[in-house]
């Protein structure tokens, strides 16, 4: 393996990928805390390019949940309602996971219309598809759907 594609199969990455009427959101990474951060970006992709979201104002999350599943949705659905309250969007996500907690720090800043172009409200992580896990290559998998 090249140093290349070594560095990339360390590097979190997030994806969407199509669920009926709703979207599904997947974080990959070297760590679980990897994949979740990258699975938070995903959710912000549902929404608007997170390339377009400047990360000027941190935003702290805890949350904790009995099993990696319910804490990543404890997660998404954090973040949801900082969307909701806070108008704000995130570009940035840090996780730190110690047993059944997790903290986070989101940075971002608030929803500009013309610039972020908004395109689905998300609602809620749903326990649809929700994964998460190590992949035979070493790394994590985070993913669920949510609700738009």
């Amino acid at each position: 393996m090249t140093g290349r594609a070594a560095a990339a199969l360390r590097e979190p990455r997030w994806e969407l990928f199509p669920h009926e009427a709703d979207v599904g959101v997947r974080g990959i990474g070297a760590s679980k805390e990897a994949a979740f951060a990258a699975a938070a970006l995903a959710l912000t992709a549902t929404i608007t390019d997170p390339a377009k979201v400047r990360a000027s104002t941190a935003v702290p999350i805890a949350v904790d949940g009995p099993d990696d599943g319910l804490l990543l949705l404890a997660l998404l659905d954090a973040l949801i309602y900082e969307i909701a309250t806070r108008r704000m969007l995130f570009s940035e996500v840090e996780v730190t996971i110690t047993g059944s907690r997790l903290a986070a720090r989101a940075w971002g800043e608030p929803i500009d219309i013309a610039r972020h172009q908004p395109a689905a409200e998300v609602k809620g992580a749903t326990f649809a598809e929700l994964v998460v896990g190590r992949r035979p290559d070493g790394r994590w998998i985070a993913q669920c759907v949510v609700d738009v």
